[in-house]
């Protein structure tokens, strides 16, 4: 990682890495290989993240890349699906450094799938112009990234170069003289204190904001609370990407409840040639984009969307029919290129080999996040971000598909690098690992009115797939009067998690309606119903509404 000799520069200090995805798990491993002393902690389990659930893959211009495909064809693709709105710099840094991070996951022990010729084999993925996607497992690349890297995490512990610390709910950040210099956080029932040179936020996304999510339970936007409440800068936070093909349990899954988890049917299907057609049978994705179903995946989720409000069925389903892949491919495809998705539409009830599979928008990825540079740093000094609770501007207004585990590979290397090319001489000097402390705050009270799941309900309504003033207007009124009882600019005194993540979701809810009350026009992933000029978004592609706590959204 580095030209400089070890005596060429002072000792790399204690990193603290919360969260345990692709970004959380390579940045430990890289800090720790690097002599760093490493502390990683993880909400739930290792593999509580959003990426063990990506199924498509990792996209990555190799140095044998398919026919036709350059690194520059990369960027073009990402800048196009991010509508204009993307950072050049991140997106070049993004794509041209992607093949270093590949190598590096080979190094900690990944397998991707070979071709028949024994190359990488390479899939195509919707709104990229050339065959680049990796995978593992066919459709289990997030598992199987994961399981890697998580072996060799514990590997590293058992060497003593990483503490993991599981089932730890960050709750605060804690700052000195201006630096953020460790952690505060809920273990085995008890507050504990960590303290080190800096935090490095990997938590992921926040998908539980909505009532059907393709996240796991964990995802409730922890990292972004944390980040704001000391004072770090956001952005981008109305760009909330909705996967269109989610498959849902029956006639009424189109609007799940708040702990629905629908199995999401990777963008790779339709990528092979599944497509789309509603309840009667009618392919209707032609008649709203010319690349049909392999249009970016906001087009195709809010094509869904206004489809259903056609036909009058808002809340209701379309199919996704893979029959056309097995008649074209041959007996047997489906199995072999997509087994974990077989047999969970098996155990679902849906042979998808004989019949289309029902399925709907959920929330997916969270574009927008703390904001960080190229190197990723915060406003806040001492403080990095990386993967999908940061904003580094390379996912613009709409992420291309399968960048979001090179995200946070590329950048937390990169922040893992910039922390090791600190100074950090002002620094506190280290406490023991694991020290108990006093209750963090004092705690908001009673919070009858509020829940998580009439959250959820409110944010699918008037913030999700589409969007205008009034809905949004309504939101927020709805937020700030349940804020005047949970208080989300404070951390609970509670013991409780489910209290701390639900004070997280109502900051970050609160956040991602006021940035899509301020964007007017409609770009990427926001659509507002109510301004269907798209003029306007043209000359506002690079309007950036960055946010930071200087000035409250909540009413004291």
């Amino acid at each position: 990682m580095t030209t400089e000799s070890p005596a060429a520069r002072p000792a790399p200090g204690r990193l603290i890495v919360v969260g345990s995805g692709i970004a959380g798990l390579y940045s430990a491993l890289l800090a720790a290989e690097a002599g760093a002393e490493v502390v990683l902690l993880t909400k739930g389990a290792l593999a509580d993240s959003n990426t063990y659930y990506a199924q498509g893959g990792i996209s990555a211009v190799l140095d044998e890349p398919a026919p036709g495909d350059t690194v520059a064809a990369h960027i073009a693709d990402t800048l196009r699906a991010g509508a204009g709105h993307c950072n050049e710099e991140a997106v070049r840094v993004l794509c041209s450094e992607a093949r270093m991070d590949i190598a590096g996951l080979e190094r900690f022990g990944v397998r991707f799938d070979l071709d028949d010729d024994g190359g990488t084999a390479l899939g195509l993925e919707a709104a990229h112009s050339a065959p680049r996607i990796l995978h593992t497992g066919g459709d289990a690349t997030g598992a199987g990234v994961a399981a890697a890297l998580i072996s060799s995490v514990l590997d590293f512990q058992a060497q003593g170069r990483i503490t993991v610390v599981g089932h730890a709910q960050v709750t605060s950040l804690a700052s000195d003289a201006g630096r953020v210099a460790g952690v505060d956080f809920l273990h085995e029932g008890r507050p504990q204190s960590l303290r080190g040179d800096a935090v490095l936020l990997a938590t992921g996304g926040a998908g539980q904001l909505f009532a059907q999510t393709t996240n796991p339970s964990v995802a409730t936007a922890d990292g972004l609370a944390l980040a704001w409440r000391v004072g770090a800068a956001v952005a981008d936070l109305e760009f909330f990407q909705f996967h269109p093909t989610c498959m849902v349990s029956g006639p009424e899954a189109g609007a799940a409840g708040g702990d629905a988890h629908p199995l999401l049917i990777s963008e790779a299907v339709r990528g092979e040639g599944a497509l789309l057609v509603d309840a009667n049978g009618y392919r209707f994705m032609p008649g709203y984009h010319p690349d049909a179903e392999l249009a970016p995946r906001d087009v195709v989720s809010r094509s869904i969307a206004l489809h259903l409000a056609v036909l009058g069925d808002p809340n209701g389903h379309v199919f996704l029919d893979a029959t056309v892949i097995e008649e074209l491919r041959g007996s047997g495809f489906l199995e072999k290129r997509f087994p974990t998705l077989s047999r969970h539409t098996r155990q679902a009830g849906v042979d998808w080999t004989k019949e289309p599979v029902p399925v709907a928008p959920a929330a997916h990825y969270w574009m927008g996040g703390v904001v960080t540079d190229l190197h990723g740093r915060t406003t806040v000094p001492g403080l990095y971000a990386a993967g999908e609770v940061a904003c580094t501007g390379v996912q613009g207004a709409n992420r291309l598909a399968s960048n979001s585990l090179l995200e946070g590979l590329v950048f937390g290397r990169r922040a893992v690098e910039a922390f090791l090319g600190n100074d950090r001489s002002a620094t506190a000097p280290l406490a023991p690992a694991l020290d108990a402390v006093e209750d963090l705050s004092a705690g908001p009270g009673a919070r009858d009115g509020f829940s998580r799941p009439v959250l959820q309900r409110l944010m699918t309504a008037k913030a999700g797939v589409l969007r205008s003033g009034v809905l949004l207007a309504e939101a927020e009124a709805a937020l700030e009067a349940w804020a005047e009882e949970v208080l989300p600019l404070h951390v609970p005194g509670s013991l409780e998690v489910r209290e701390h993540e639900d004070a997280n979701l109502l900051l970050a809810a609160q956040l991602l309606v006021r940035a899509a009350r301020e964007r007017r026009e409609s770009l990427g992933a926001h659509y507002r119903s109510d301004n269907l000029a798209q003029a306007a978004a043209v000359v506002d592609f690079d309007k950036s509404y960055t946010m930071s706590p200087k000035a409250s959204l909540v009413h004291d």
